[in-house]
Formats: structure tokens, sequence, C-alpha cells
């Protein structure tokens, strides 16, 4: 079975307890606006074979403590992501997974009923509402614990106040970062403005097409 993904890293330490797998699935349905991940919207690019993506899986995950998956929109990938996590489980690390979907619409899933997450972040983003809460980009979003490992793991993490965490990474031609930002991109670009550098980022984009 292939599976399209935006990009993987490891570690990454702003997307829930310890140093995670980071893994940005590629294709996205809903359109959130004012989304920061833009770039992953578009579907059927960035195709891999999920036998590869374990291989390269495999030299991360005895050192890592946890994975977050995110996107993109994971359950558009549903029989992919099905298979990928039931690899991912055989490590016993806690699982993070990020939906846009609301959780009355994915409380039945087989992903969901099953155990294969262990917590899970329900709810699109909505840029019109307050940003308060760890983990979440809108205080509209919903922290769902289905495992007794999620909520363990991630129960006092949740309870630590909000803060400006990003993971940075760079490239000869772009910069990418791994985290929640408060405010979405808009104080980050304004920082760089200010300091003479210009960046075109997918949040600028704030109209739905």
């Amino acid at each position: 079975m292939d599976i399209h993904i935006s990009r993987m890293h490891y570690p990454v330490t702003t997307l829930g307890p310890g140093k995670r797998i980071g893994i940005w699935l590629q294709g996205c349905s809903i359109h959130c606006e004012g989304c920061i991940s833009m770039d992953t919207w578009q579907f059927n690019i960035n195709k891999v074979s999920i036998n590869d993506l374990k291989q390269v899986l495999k030299t991360w995950l005895p050192q890592c403590d946890g994975i977050t998956i995110s996107g993109g929109e994971p359950f558009d990938q549903e029989n992919a992501l099905i298979e990928l996590l039931e690899f991912l489980n055989s490590y016993n690390k806690n699982i993070l997974v990020y939906s846009g979907y609301s959780f009355d619409g994915l409380k039945d899933k087989k992903l969901v009923q099953s155990g294969l997450i262990d917590v899970l972040i329900s709810e699109p983003y909505d840029h019109t509402k307050s940003q308060t809460k760890r983990l979440l980009g809108s205080d509209n979003q919903q922290v769902h614990f289905l495992t007794s490992l999620g909520k363990s793991e991630f129960a006092t993490y949740l309870e630590q106040p909000l803060e400006k965490e990003l993971d940075i990474h760079i490239t000869p031609e772009t910069v990418w970062m791994a985290g929640i930002p408060i405010n979405g991109m808009k104080e980050i670009a304004q920082a760089s403005k200010e300091n003479n550098v210009t960046l075109s980022h997918s949040q600028a984009v704030t109209k739905n097409k």
C-alpha cells in the first residue's frame, strides 16, 4: 500500500512530550481558513510505499518518546493510516493524531475505536477563536484521551501553560517550523520584516479557494 507524505522529522520537541517523530501527511479536503500548512492540501503528490516508510521509521522508533501525526488531514488516508498505526503500535510508543474533522464524525471509526491512537485532537482550526491551550491552534479544538497510555503521557503536559515553542529547520531554499505558533505566522512574519527579511508563507493566503 502507498501513502502520501508531506514530510517527516526526528526529533520534534514541540508537538507533544519528549523527543517525537513528526509525520505530516499530504492531502487535505477540509481547507480551514487561515491554515498555516496550505502546502499540505494538495492530493496525489509525494507518494511513497508504506514498506519504505517503515524502514525509515525503524531507525528512529527505538529512541523516540512518541509519534505525532498531522497533515494535511490524516483521516483522508484512512486505510493507509490504519496500516501505519498498526506498525507503530508494535513499538509501544504514545501516538498523537491531529484531525480537522469533528469528533462526532470520527468517534465511530475503526481508527478511533481500536486503540491505535492514544490521543486525538479533533475539530477544524478556527482563526477567529482565541488560542490559549497547549497543542491547539484554536480553543474550539478538542483533546481526546483514547487510551490509558495517552492520558498518562499527556494529561500533565497539557496542563502546562502555552509557550512560544517552535522547532526550526533550515534548508538552502526554505525554513520550516514544527509546532503550533501563537497567532500563527503573523508575529513571525512581522518580526522578520522588521529585520529586512520577507517571508512567503501559506498563512498569508486567508481565503479558501
